[in-house]
């Protein structure tokens, strides 16, 4: 009963939260979201988990990462969040038109998505992965991805309502009439672009991978379906420049002759060049590393216990 009633307020609240955000004059959105971001980022220090996921990015210890820096990070993650509520009624071509791109990256992705082969596009969790969903679908249509499940379902349909009101064709991870493997895989076999978060595994199914030096597991999809249907497989990366425009970089394509594991460490070390261009842009507040994983997770994973430092 409780959890029921839990949520219904969560699904009632972000309901609120969405229509005062996506009305709200541009000026008081971004004032409120900056403060609320500066404030999360102050507080104790910030999140410890993302400060302990920026040390490895800056290549030092937790208590060593810069106040500023963490700040700077939560107030990215509440524009991403201001974003994602203002976006369905913001004006595509204004989206369009406040993306950055070297001419080198735009060519590559010309050349890929308009050659009638598959193209498989992955991205870390950085900057806004909506606004490069926006651009792509203003140049080349429609494209496929996948959403994961959240409790309340009704959440789960908003956001998914959400992204389809922007021209995204989205599957469920789970719960779906099927795998969203196979079903992608046709998109792609039929020429289509499908579009997947690649840094953050969300299975059991993980490719065991080197990230900044140090193990981590990344999802196999994108290398596994790029090899199976030979798609394209397009490493992504999207950051802020200003409050006004952001840049998108798309020109490297991964090399999938080696296999799953090879592609999938190549989209680490691609991923860990952009991030490293844009720390504050990546919006990873979870464990991200094998020696960060709680005892659970290890246990399910079969992953030994970390030496001891």
């Amino acid at each position: 009963m409780l959890g029921r009633i839990a949520d219904y307020a969560a699904d009632c609240g972000y309901r609120a939260g969405w229509a005062a955000v996506r009305y709200a004059p541009e000026l008081v959105a971004r004032g409120v979201f900056d403060a609320v971001g500066t404030v999360a980022g102050r507080r104790g220090g910030g999140p410890e988990q993302l400060r302990k996921n920026l040390a490895r990015v800056i290549g030092t210890a937790p208590d060593e990462v810069p106040g500023e820096l963490v700040e700077q990070a939560m107030r990215s993650y509440a524009r991403y969040w201001r974003e994602a509520f203002r976006l369905p009624s913001t004006d595509p071509a204004d989206i369009v038109a406040s993306v950055r791109m070297s001419e080198h990256d735009r060519q590559v992705v010309d050349d890929l998505c308009t050659s009638g082969k598959g193209v498989v596009m992955a991205l870390p969790h950085s900057g806004n992965w909506d606004i490069c969903g926006v651009w792509l679908v203003a140049h080349y249509g429609q494209f496929a991805t996948v959403a994961e499940r959240l409790k309340p379902e009704s959440l789960f349909d908003q956001f998914v309502e959400y992204r389809e009101s922007l021209g995204f064709e989205v599957f469920p991870l789970t719960g779906g009439e099927q795998p969203p493997f196979a079903v992608l895989a046709e998109r792609l076999r039929a020429g289509g672009i499908v579009c997947l978060m690649g840094d953050r595994d969300l299975s059991h199914n993980g490719v065991p991978v080197d990230l900044f030096g140090e193990r981590t597991r990344m999802p196999a999809g994108p290398a596994k379906l790029a090899i199976e249907t030979g798609a394209a497989l397009l490493a992504v990366h999207h950051s802020y420049l200003d409050e006004e425009t952001s840049l998108l970089r798309c020109g490297t394509v991964i090399d999938t002759t080696g296999g799953v594991a090879a592609a999938t460490q190549a989209l680490a070390d691609v991923f860990a060049e952009g991030i490293a261009s844009a720390p504050a842009d990546w919006h990873m507040l979870q464990p991200m590393w094998e020696s960060d994983w709680s005892q659970a997770r290890r246990d399910r994973l079969g992953v030994s216990d970390p030496e001891p430092s």
